[in-house]
């Protein structure tokens, strides 16, 4: 991944993104916002306690630095349900744990603390997916979903999607204790010790058994539990921020001031992680 920096926000992208045009996104690490105490600094999660306008101050920044119009924010509740964002319900998503889209200039954002967010894009269609999926979602197998709400609804073909997952909880930090009631079956092939999983993994493997090619899938593969200078992580303290993983495919006009933005960007920080 790419580790970018403007203003002292910070972010991370998918190297398998960097050639797809007029796309952008990001996952933001908690540093450059504006929250304090247990939510320092970018915290995007409204519902952990932190004053609604920090989070509404670090969702601007964020936009800002995409250089999209909106941001369409879901209101997340570990289930499989997906949702399309259109113009006229970007400001009021219903409940879901994923994005889809087709329009431009609208960025699809989910806050995560441990959970992966897999950023799903079709570039020869235009179209996006933004898929939240703790060990719940995975258990209800939301990215399944996600492929198939893009085929049904757009007509992607697996095949060509490139799919990147965030930083995330670790397989050495990924604990379950009651995983014979918790888990399928066939989850226990990502046990690598006793009560602990590889969900990065089990991620690929979803992945690929819905038609993803293998080289078209980015793991982050970065614990968040294990760094705390960079992540916040529910596992390693209950109250805490969320980051944002957002992305969007921009219009042509977007693209020359995001163009201009990457210029300046560039200049101040860039370095491959």
């Amino acid at each position: 991944m790419l580790r970018k920096n403007s203003g002292g926000v910070e972010w991370l992208e998918f190297e398998i993104f960097q050639e797809v045009p007029n796309f952008v996104h990001g996952v933001f690490l908690r540093h450059g916002g504006v929250s304090s105490e247990e939510f320092s600094s970018l915290n995007v999660g409204s519902f952990q306690g932190d004053d609604p306008k920090a989070i509404q101050e670090n969702v601007e920044k964020i936009r800002a630095i995409l250089g999209v119009p909106s941001l369409a924010l879901a209101r997340q509740h570990h289930s499989a349900v997906i949702q399309e964002v259109v113009s006229r319900n970007a400001e009021e998503v219903p409940l879901c744990d994923a994005l889809i889209t087709q329009e431009k200039g609208i960025g699809l954002l989910l806050n995560h603390a441990d959970c992966q967010v897999a950023v799903m894009v079709d570039p020869i269609r235009r179209v996006l997916a933004n898929v939240h999926a703790g060990w719940r979602g995975n258990v209800q197998n939301i990215y399944k979903n996600a492929v198939d709400a893009l085929k049904r609804r757009f007509h992607s073909k697996p095949e060509d999607l490139l799919v990147g997952i965030s930083p995330s909880l670790g397989p050495e930090a990924s604990e379950f204790i009651h995983y014979r009631t918790e888990f399928p079956e066939e989850f226990v092939m990502f046990q690598h010790k006793l009560n602990y999983f590889n969900l990065w993994e089990l991620g690929r493997w979803q992945l690929e058994s819905c038609g993803i090619l293998p080289h078209h899938i980015e793991i982050a593969s970065m614990c968040t539990y294990a760094n705390s200078a960079d992540f916040f992580s529910y596992r390693r303290k209950k109250k805490s921020g969320r980051h944002g993983t957002a992305a969007a495919f921009v219009s042509s006009s977007t693209e020359l001031n995001n163009l201009v933005r990457i210029c300046r960007i560039k200049k101040q920080h860039l370095h491959h992680l």
